[in-house]
């Protein structure tokens, strides 16, 4: 099966509102049903876990209830870090889902422009590699700085990749690398594809887009507002 994990687990500081940003009502709606519907609406995926903010388990299910996300099978609490949040949405799915092949995609909840395209190709890569991470590539002059306001070194950009979310999994796996990682101290990794970065593995690209932009700031929202109101030109090809 294939299952989604939603992190949702953060409180949005820098987005200097009174309640989550995932919670945040864009156009009648919060964020986070966007991604849910994403995930809802795509037909591999099997059924959705989130990992949610301690005390706002209810008004999810009262969104998912009202907003028919049928899949939504378990939430769970956040942790303290990321790499904790995420063990505890995988352990959480392991009492349900038991299988070898099980794959679990981990997506931010606050990435609501997910295409069908990216779960999908994310899936693919995963299910051909044994793990997949959804990537753009870098497109930007790349400057290394050491007082963090002045710079003297540039990085190629050509072997650079920004990541984003969707990354896939097989379930068993990735549990097994998280307590690996608890094993070698390894306890605030960004993201799941750094975790297993530490741990020596190798991790292969899925195709990510510019669209799928993580709201972060309140610039991160009006972008996300226009973007819901546009669509392809004719004349730009696929």
């Amino acid at each position: 099966m294939n299952i989604a994990l939603i992190i949702a687990g953060g409180v949005g500081s820098r987005m200097h509102q009174d309640i989550p940003k995932q919670f945040l009502h864009v156009y009648d709606k919060p964020v986070i049903i966007y991604t849910l519907e994403a995930f809802q609406n795509h037909p591999n995926i099997d059924a959705i876990e989130v990992v949610c903010l301690e005390g706002w388990h209810d008004i999810l299910l009262a969104y998912a209830k009202q907003f028919n996300i049928t899949k939504l099978e378990g939430i769970v609490n956040g942790g303290e870090v990321g790499q904790e949040s995420i063990f505890n949405g995988i352990s959480d799915i392991a009492k349900r889902h038991k299988r070898a092949d099980d794959i679990v995609i981990i997506h931010d909840a606050i990435r609501p422009m997910i295409s069908q395209d990216i779960i999908s190709d994310n899936i693919r890569v995963c299910k051909k590699y044994g793990n997949a991470t959804t990537v753009i590539p870098c497109t930007a002059a790349m400057l290394k700085t050491k007082d963090g306001s002045s710079s003297q070194n540039v990085i190629s950009r050509d072997n650079l990749k920004n990541t984003q979310t969707p990354q896939a999994f097989y379930l068993q796996e990735l549990i097994n690398a998280h307590k690996e990682a608890k094993e070698k101290g390894i306890n605030n990794s960004i993201a799941s594809c750094t975790l297993y970065i530490e741990l020596g593995k190798t991790v292969y690209f899925s195709l990510g887009s510019e669209k799928n932009l993580k709201l972060t700031t309140q610039e991160d929202i009006e972008i996300f507002m226009a973007l819901l109101h546009t669509k392809r030109p004719e004349w730009l090809k696929q």
